[in-house]
């Protein structure tokens, strides 16, 4: 208990803090709202905190840390914030400043370009985490496997070089032939882009990680990558809080605080080696990026409801901690 109050103390201060603001704010409307962005943005990353709590294994103490300091500010700022607005700006080739102030003053009609932007964020978003997902599974070298036929024969799939960016690719290309004719150009650029990010990405900490696994230069490639990975899976979350709220302080303190505990138990499970005594929870929210990306993909063609993408993730990743338990007293 001790344990989890050291790692999570934070969180919680800014949770009150947070809330007590907003009702001060905005009376009991705007508390109900932003705790229910929280519960929102908790569901959508549950999987992202034991993918990210992976990669922070990786990475020196104070780069650690600093994804806890620096990368807060980037996640609550950047990703949920200043993001939003420049994709708005390029797909509606406005001025960034325009967009900022309409954010801010205007925000109903900035919640209604952010809808209007929904087939370029999410075939940004689908095919980054697609990548991610199918990048764990087509891996040769994979020997354990949680579901076993399945990871199995993906695994063997992995030995066509660049497996993952073909199927990456031929489901965005198959999306893109279904959207209305007049997205189907955006939803090209916007996916091709989210492959070429995620390559780059590849790229960058594979190069930075052929000398050394914990050299600063690796931490930051590291770092970078997480941030990519972060927002990846916020922007359908910030979506999601528009279905609530055009109110950007209200958006900002409900998915921000959601965001502090996510990051707060991605190095909880970093610090208690929780991936190396549950071993199926790595595959399990694998799993859960892979149903995030398939719904955001079909989201562009039918309404697909926030619980329903929720659920996908945390039921994937609720069967493997069942799932890695069972197995661990079995070997006990």
């Amino acid at each position: 208990m001790q344990s989890i109050f050291k790692h999570f103390w934070f969180s919680i201060l800014a949770t009150l803090v947070g809330l007590v603001a907003l009702f001060l704010y905005g009376g009991w409307a705007a508390f109900f709202i932003a705790v229910l962005l929280f519960l929102l943005e908790i569901t959508l990353s549950f999987d992202n905190a034991v993918v990210n709590a992976r990669v922070l294994q990786k990475m020196t103490p104070a780069w650690q840390q600093r994804f806890l300091t620096w990368g807060i500010l980037i996640a609550v700022f950047g990703t949920r914030f200043v993001l939003p607005i420049v994709i708005v700006s390029v797909i509606t080739l406005t001025n960034p400043w325009a967009i900022t102030q309409m954010a801010l003053f205007d925000t109903a009609q900035y919640g209604h370009l952010i809808e209007g932007a929904k087939h370029a964020i999410h075939a940004f978003g689908a095919t980054f985490l697609l990548l991610v997902a199918l990048k764990y599974f087509f891996d040769s070298s994979k020997k354990l496997h949680w579901l076993q036929w399945v990871e199995e024969h993906l695994a063997k799939w992995g030995r066509v070089e660049a497996i993952e960016i073909i199927v990456a690719l031929l489901a965005l290309t198959g999306i893109a032939f279904l959207v209305p004719h007049e997205e189907q150009g955006t939803v090209m650029v916007a996916g091709v882009f989210g492959v070429v990010l995620f390559v780059v990405m590849q790229g960058i900490t594979s190069a930075f990680s052929i000398e050394a696994k914990e050299t600063a230069s690796h931490s930051l490639a590291l770092f970078m990558y997480l941030e990519v990975l972060d927002a990846s899976f916020s922007l359908d979350g910030v979506i999601g809080a528009f279905a609530l709220t055009s109110n950007i302080a209200i958006i900002a303190v409900g998915l921000g605080i959601g965001a502090f505990f996510v990051r707060s138990l991605t190095v909880y499970m970093v610090h208690e080696r929780t991936l190396d005594t549950l071993k199926y929870l790595e595959h399990g929210a694998h799993w859960a990026i892979f149903g995030l990306a398939i719904s955001m993909l079909v989201s562009m063609l039918t309404d697909v409801p926030e619980l329903v993408t929720g659920s996908i993730g945390v039921l994937f990743v609720v069967a493997a901690y069942y799932s890695s338990l069972g197995t661990k007293k079995k070997q006990a």
